[in-house]
């Protein structure tokens, strides 16, 4: 194991604790996935550089994965790590991709859909779009050698109530949303080499109707936590069209990870009381957060065998910006969320 691999390696098993206040899917095994991660970079010369010159890249990267609550396993074809150019002034990192198929793996298991389907339409193949709650027609020779250019895309999915919903994009209307993400423009202005829209231009036709069909979808945490990732950290546009809901809040995964990094419980105690009145109007994300600082606090007493400082009460918030904190909510940041 090269030098780089063991260090890098080191830092990921070192995070098994705030990989483990973040996740939201409890099926999901911190070692199994460090092992996949660590995998990833073994057998990727160029992704193991960029990790070893942007650590901080990978521990980014592995704390999105548990937030969002998908898997790195390789048979399930989920998510990737992907060594990706941020641009000219920045350096290149490695970030957390998922695929179109992650993005319906996660609808399917936090109950938004029960079954989903995405595909291309080629010049050559026939398609038709039936009634609002019938399967599209899509007939195509799977086995022809060029069935054409891509003509549009279609993801049909079906619900709760036994319904299907059929979602289809122009080419034309997919590859202006392309043009306007900044991985695209990136590489057409040769600040990169390349991206994922020439690399693996089918599944990215694929992902961004799944992405913009989802609007029609019931909403899952999980689900919009994984669009905003990839409209954002991922370069991936589509703000316009799919922007974040204003009730969902501010992007939490910044301040968890922010949370975490304090290094004594006086300084949790002070990262609280300057953020969660922020929050207090989104309770899923103030809950979140919450939940993150609590277990962080009982982490650092127990490391300090110092169990006393977690006695603090939590500091007030200034008068107006949110009401007095309840006693239960007290306890549950004084016990670190045990009983």
């Amino acid at each position: 194991m090269s030098n780089a691999l063991t260090l890098i390696t080191g830092e990921i098993n070192a995070m098994k604790g705030d990989f483990e206040t973040l996740l939201t899917d409890k099926s999901i095994k911190f070692e199994q996935e460090a092992g996949f991660a660590i995998q990833i970079l073994r057998n990727n010369d160029y992704a193991l550089n960029v990790a070893a010159k942007n650590r901080d890249s990978v521990i980014a990267a592995v704390k999105n994965l548990a937030a969002i609550g998908i898997s790195l396993n390789p048979a399930k074809k989920q998510a990737y790590l992907v060594p990706r150019n941020m641009g000219k002034d920045k350096p290149a990192a490695i970030c957390l991709d998922i695929s179109y198929m992650g993005l319906m793996d996660l609808a399917i298991a936090t109950g938004s859909i029960k079954w989903a389907k995405a595909e291309v339409v080629r010049e050559a193949d026939e398609f038709q779009l039936g009634r609002m709650d019938e399967l599209p027609l899509h007939r195509y020779d799977p086995f022809a050698k060029d069935r054409g250019p891509i003509r549009g895309v279609y993801v049909v999915v079906k619900t709760a109530d036994n319904e299907y919903l059929t979602h289809t994009m122009s080419a034309d209307d997919v590859f202006a949303i392309r043009d306007r993400s900044e991985a695209w423009k990136a590489y057409r202005e040769k600040k990169i080499k390349t991206c994922p829209w020439v690399t693996d231009e089918a599944e990215m036709v694929k992902k961004t109707v799944v992405k913009q069909a989802y609007k029609y979808w019931p909403k899952t945490d999980r689900l919009e936590t994984a669009i905003h990732h990839l409209n954002t950290d991922g370069g991936e546009g589509l703000r316009d069209i799919n922007e974040r809901p204003s009730d969902v809040g501010p992007d939490i995964e910044p301040l968890i990870a922010a949370a975490l990094a304090t290094k004594t419980d006086a300084d949790a105690l002070k990262f609280w009381k300057e953020n969660n009145a922020q929050l207090s109007a989104y309770p899923a994300s103030h809950k979140r957060l919450k939940e993150a600082i609590a277990g962080h606090r009982a982490r650092m007493a127990e490391s300090q065998k110092a169990p006393e400082v977690i006695d603090q009460q939590m500091p007030e918030v200034t008068a107006g910006q949110e009401p007095e904190m309840s006693d239960e909510e007290k306890d549950f940041l004084r016990t670190g969320g045990q009983p």
